[in-house]
């Protein structure tokens, strides 16, 4: 299930991209796919072996271009270990919001972003996310959860103070909220409740079926209820040329 919309967000062949806080990795796949040379990072290590795993299976199933190479490594948000301008594009996906300091993980965004390149930034969306809140504390009070509750003119006005210009936007996931707000109603762990079961059967079978009802209700539900908020944004190109540092990546074969 994709948050960002590569329609909107174009990864060329051969493009260096960053999916940066990659959890299980399903955007860095999609670029992958695409024919990228992918980095997923993410500060949890026990995400990076399934998702390296995952490429490997990508690459021995031909489902990547020659172009494609990819790995998994840690690596905190406010401290990239990669030079500056090191990628052309780079994904932020529901990571912000757990981070203290988000304005110190734009900044390195932003630094390790080539001039002219493109980021994604997905966050929560205001209203859902704040009902979520109300409903349960258990929902965002645990470790490592979330930090804040971002509005569009708030993560707009980040971005463009760490030197990023916002090209646009969206939301996504409205039928989720729906379900999110029911688990923190009846328990956030209590995935064995009935009501919680036969939601979830549902996504699940709109993920994999696709169906044109669930889409077009999808649809119409993302501007009033959808449970991402998603931001385009570019850096500027600058007068000096820059020449960027390539990331270590082994071409065609994932490590």
């Amino acid at each position: 299930m994709l948050t960002v919309d590569f329609t909107k967000f174009p990864i060329n062949s051969g493009d260096r991209v960053l999916d940066l806080g990659c959890g299980a990795g399903r955007h860095s796949f999609e670029a992958y796919r695409r024919g990228a040379r992918v980095v997923a990072a993410d500060l949890d290590q026990k995400e990076l072996a399934p998702v390296n795993g995952m490429f490997g299976a990508m690459h021995a199933a031909g489902e990547a271009a020659p172009t494609a190479a990819a790995t998994a490594l840690a690596a905190d948000a406010t401290r990239l270990p990669f030079p500056d301008g090191a990628f052309d594009a780079i994904i932020a996906a529901e990571i912000l919001e757990h981070l203290p300091d988000d304005a110190a993980a734009l900044t390195e965004i932003a630094r390790v972003l080539r001039p002219g390149g493109t980021v994604a930034v997905t966050v929560p969306a205001w209203l859902p996310e704040r009902i979520c809140w109300a409903l349960s504390r258990e929902y965002h009070e645990v470790p490592g959860g979330h930090v804040r509750i971002f509005t569009r003119a708030e993560l707009t006005a980040k971005l463009t103070a760490a030197g990023l210009t916002p090209t646009g936007g969206h939301h996504a996931h409205g039928l989720h909220s729906a379900y999110w707000w029911l688990k923190c109603a009846v328990g956030v762990h209590d995935d064995a409740h009935a009501a919680v079961r036969a939601y979830h059967r549902l996504l699940v079978w709109d993920i994999m079926r696709k169906p044109a009802l669930t889409r077009l209700s999808e649809a119409a539900l993302n501007p009033l209820i959808g449970k991402s908020l998603v931001i385009y944004a570019r850096k500027i190109k600058t007068t000096k040329p820059v020449i960027p540092n390539e990331p270590v990546l082994t071409p065609h074969a994932p490590r």
